[in-house]
């Protein structure tokens, strides 16, 4: 009796917040996973039995050289995140993103994937009308924006052409455990956890939050299906909140936190209103999220306070 093969799933930046948690989702099923990024995943971030490559995909031969071996599925989490906006930086976030996805595609095009999921971003849509859907005409005002949405674009010109097996995801504001400092949650969550005074906008602006869970179920449903290669799908929670109501959720429930409202003026060119229409992915992948975001920020809560308690 053969025994079956599992299957082998390459992330790509498996060492960062989504990377990890897919990482983690994708052994529970046991599956085989590689990972690669620049660096190896810091501690609290490691999954044992992964097998750690670090490669700068914007070197094509390094990565040439060192991927080897076959894949099933791919997840392309990779790039230089970075919503700062500064010019500066601009080669930099395009080159990670768009280059890097190029050289990618060179070396995964000869390796018969079955499917490869691109992470693009809500930061495509630009100043884009909400609720933002699919077939809106992305006008990006900021470079992070623009590479991703420049990435989209190849990969959707490679399916129609050569049947390149992409399906493209963008999530809206994905949060959860053991996600980076710098994003808005995780700030809010460790000042009113510290009873700190911390500065902010007026917190007019009205997102969504998807819960890394459901962003994760996504992805799989994705990677396994078989109808949909070609398509944008958005990721989001479908309930839409301003950002003040978020702050002041998360006060409630930690019971402490001064935030000064005001302080800290809109960036230049900010979309008021960013949050998704979903119905699509609800159609053709029959997906909808699960999570509520009030118990969601319960368990990073939870997640925040006993980090604290092991320092």
């Amino acid at each position: 009796m053969f025994k079956k093969k599992k299957p082998h799933l390459l992330v790509v930046g498996g060492t960062g917040f989504i990377g990890y948690h897919l990482i983690l989702a994708a052994k529970k099923k046991n599956w085989k996973v590689s990972s690669i990024s620049l660096s190896k995943p810091k501690k609290y971030r490691y999954v044992d039995g992964v097998r750690y490559l670090t490669i700068d995909i914007t070197n094509f031969n390094q990565l040439k050289k060192k991927l080897n071996g076959s894949f099933a599925y791919v997840v392309n989490l990779g790039g230089y995140v970075d919503h700062s906006h500064s010019k500066n930086r601009r080669d930099k976030i395009i080159n990670t993103h768009f280059f890097g996805l190029v050289n990618l595609v060179k070396v995964l095009s000869k390796k018969k994937i079955k499917n490869f999921v691109q992470i693009g971003s809500s930061a495509e849509y630009g100043n884009i009308k909400a609720p933002q859907n699919e077939k809106q005409n992305c006008k990006p005002n900021f470079p992070y924006g623009l590479a991703k949405l420049i990435s989209t674009e190849f990969l959707l010109n490679l399916s129609n052409l050569q049947k390149f097996p992409v399906i493209i995801l963008r999530p809206f504001q994905v949060y959860g455990p053991k996600q980076d400092q710098n994003r808005i949650l995780p700030q809010v969550i460790k000042a009113c956890l510290g009873n700190e005074k911390f500065p902010s906008s007026k917190g007019e602006q009205i997102r969504e939050f998807c819960y890394i869970d459901d962003f994760i179920s996504a992805i799989f449903l994705s990677l396994k299906s078989k109808n949909n290669q070609g398509e944008i799908f958005n990721i989001g929670s479908g309930k839409p909140i301003k950002i003040k109501q978020v702050i002041n959720q998360i006060r409630k429930i930690i019971g402490k936190g001064r935030p000064q409202f005001g302080k800290i003026e809109y960036k230049v060119g900010e979309n008021m209103k960013v949050y998704a229409n979903i119905k699509k992915v609800g159609i053709k992948l029959n997906w909808r999220p699960k999570v509520k975001f009030g118990d969601g920020l319960k368990i990073v809560i939870s997640s925040f306070r006993k980090q604290l308690r092991r320092k």
